[in-house]
């Protein structure tokens, strides 16, 4: 069985390689799907994100893993691709309630699609981009928050 991992990942954290590590023990294939989310405002391109995704994601090499970008609805997506089960990391009680409401949306927008929920080691639960970038951006050390093979890109890169 298949699942589709949505997000942003701008970047991509300990706390999303978490969570891919856990749905590859669930799942036969895991697609990271890269939202394009220009209303965000993304520090990192498209291309950016997915190659952070593909670096961060090597170590897994032995798994089957797939990254793709899209810039459409997601349950369009997911019929596209004939997947009708997707991933979501939760955090904390504040991300249950908003994924919640977008699971419901996703499952009256199409009636097949089940959401997964699956919640981070609690050392990487509180691990969120937003916080990624903020302490980046002023000089902070990321090294435990963020896979390895993406230091570089954030040194380079002053966002928040």
């Amino acid at each position: 069985m298949t699942c589709l991992y949505p997000g942003t990942f701008d970047p991509i954290t300990n706390g999303h390689l978490d969570v891919i590590k856990r749905a590859l023990k669930i799942f036969d294939e895991v697609v990271i799907a890269v939202a394009k989310s220009e209303h965000k405002r993304p520090c990192f391109d498209i291309e950016t994100r997915k190659n952070l995704v593909a670096l961060a994601t090597s170590s897994l090499e032995d798994k089957n893993i797939r990254i793709i970008s899209f810039d459409n609805l997601l349950v369009d997506l997911a019929k596209e691709l004939k997947i009708n089960t997707i991933i979501r990391g939760l955090r904390a009680i504040s991300d249950f309630e908003y994924e919640l409401q977008i699971g419901y949306a996703n499952n009256a927008l199409w009636n097949e699609f089940e959401t997964v929920y699956l919640m981070p080691n609690l050392k990487n639960a509180f691990i969120s981009s937003s916080i990624v970038r903020s302490i980046s951006a002023h000089g902070g050390d990321v090294s435990t928050l963020v896979p390895k093979e993406i230091l570089p890109f954030l040194r380079d890169k002053k966002c928040m």
